[in-house]
């Protein structure tokens, strides 16, 4: 009999659980620690963001089906981890404070066989003066309830606006190392549909703040993309985006300050600025969960299992950033140390940035944190929880299933508007996520035709039924399993 741990219920835990549950016969126990009950549907976020959708729309409760599933659930939060056992247990195991119940702020030990560490990021607000979902006018859309939030507040400024307000809204990325530009991105155009469906567009200035060297570079450094029959710049594709919307935009800035409708940035040519705003929503700066290890006698082993993130089996030698390539990311996202633990998605340390680091004149970092969100959460996990499968079956270890983003593509559909006849979707296909300069020497180390961009109705139907269908595989409907990740 072999236990799984799982830890975090988001996209990564919650497709790792459902794989080994459906795969590994009863025998075996899988167990899910997660501070959250829910689960929740992210992407889905920025319609709740906008008033389109409700919590509801977007998230159930987990304990309900992971009982129905044979599926352990503890609603805690992770303390520390022990991968070596103690002195009065021999088998490794985290610790975790339980967050709701009767056993509400007690710790416990919970052991296992094999570790999936799925925590994903903590959402670093206090990396940055003053940003606070729903503090000094500044909003997110990083969780259902800041979403919420966030479309509570834009509703009132609407309501001003039909008054005749004149209104300054400010939308991108809040820290000089933000990462999720796409979430930012597909919410600014949210709101601009939103402002015309209500007929007061004409009344507000939008502009978009981000850490990004240039429009469309997400953190990718950019793409090289098919656009019906011709070849287009994603930095050409977004600049058009937003010109045909009237959106201003402010890039190469690291926000450092958040006051009361006042942002306050400092720029790569070494300037420090300030915009004023009636209502920003910035994604905030990711780290790391800031875990501690011990080894069995008790001493610290942190460095062994994080780098802020949890290492895995990329390389993390340092060197100038035209020394690495997309050899150096991991493929079966095993820490290196201990071989029992795993941490596919957000929780695995990326080896270094994807976008060229660029740094002010003042020698601040401003540069854009690779993105690891969505699909390429989905797809790690599940290849971490096959190679578990193969292992606990074979009764040896396996890690026959790989997966390097420097060969992984990835979708992003920025929808704006909603419903079924009105919206628009901007498509956008990477392949590979990394890029491969050597494989691709002459498109910007992507292959065309896999990497692409389109706009129109077609990709707004997309990204509805994306709802839909992830939302039935996530509850674990019948053959939900043949729904891709």
């Amino acid at each position: 009999m072999s236990r799984i741990v799982v830890l975090g219920a988001g996209i990564s835990g919650h497709v790792a659980a459902s794989h080994l549950r459906r795969k590994l016969s009863k025998e075996h126990t899988v167990t899910v620690v997660s501070p959250n009950g829910n689960y929740q549907w992210i992407p889905s976020n920025i319609w709740v963001g906008i008033g389109r959708m409700k919590p509801k729309d977007i998230l159930f409760p987990l304990a309900p089906l992971y009982k129905k599933k044979g599926i352990e659930f503890k609603q805690a939060k992770v303390v520390t981890f022990h991968p070596e056992g103690d002195s009065e247990i021999e088998k490794p195991f985290i610790t975790a404070e339980y967050v709701t119940g009767e056993a509400q702020g007690t710790t416990a030990k919970v052991t296992y066989d094999y570790l999936i560490n799925a925590t994903g990021p903590k959402l670093a607000f206090d990396m940055t003066v003053g940003l606070k979902p729903a503090t000094n006018k500044a909003y997110s859309v990083c969780t259902y309830t800041h979403a919420t939030e966030a479309w509570h507040a834009l509703e009132v400024l609407i309501q001003e606006m039909k008054k005749g307000k004149k209104a300054k809204i400010l939308i991108g990325t809040g820290h000089a190392k933000s990462t999720c530009q796409g979430a930012a991105f597909e919410y600014i155009l949210n709101v601009e549909q939103e402002l015309r469906r209500h007929n007061v567009r004409e009344n507000a200035e939008i502009t978009w703040i981000a850490n990004e060297p240039k429009l469309g570079d997400f953190g990718m450094d950019g793409m090289l993309l098919s656009y019906g029959n011709n070849i287009m710049k994603s930095s050409e594709m977004v600049e058009m985006v937003f010109e045909d919307r009237g959106i201003k935009w402010i890039i190469g800035a690291g926000v450092n300050k958040i006051e009361d409708g006042v942002a306050h940035y400092e720029t790569l040519d070494g300037e420090y600025k300030s915009e004023t705003y009636d209502f920003a929503m910035l994604i905030p700066a990711f780290s790391g969960h800031g875990f501690k290890a011990y080894d069995k006698k008790g001493g610290d082993i942190t460095e062994k299992l994080f780098k802020g993130f949890m290492i895995v089996d990329a390389d993390y030698t340092p060197r100038p950033y035209e020394e690495w390539s997309v050899q150096d990311w991991p493929e079966t996202y095993q820490n290196p140390s201990y071989l029992n633990i795993f941490a596919p998605g957000i929780a695995f340390a990326p080896p270094h940035a994807i976008s060229k680091p660029r740094v002010s004149k003042n020698g601040t970092a401003i540069s854009p944190s690779p993105p690891r969100t969505g699909m390429p959460s989905g797809i790690t996990a599940k290849l971490v929880a096959d190679n578990i499968i193969d292992t606990i079956k074979n009764n040896k270890p396996s890690l026959h299933h790989k997966g390097s983003m420097g060969n992984m593509g990835a979708a992003c559909i920025a929808s704006s508007g909603y419903g079924i006849t009105k919206g628009s979707g901007i498509s956008i296909t990477t392949f590979p996520i990394v890029p491969d300069y050597k494989k691709y020497p002459d498109t910007h180390g992507r292959r065309l035709g896999k990497t692409f961009g389109e706009i129109g109705l077609a990709g707004h139907w997309l990204k509805l039924a994306l709802h839909h269908a992830f939302l039935y595989k996530a509850k674990m409907r019948p053959f939900w399993w043949l729904i891709p990740e």
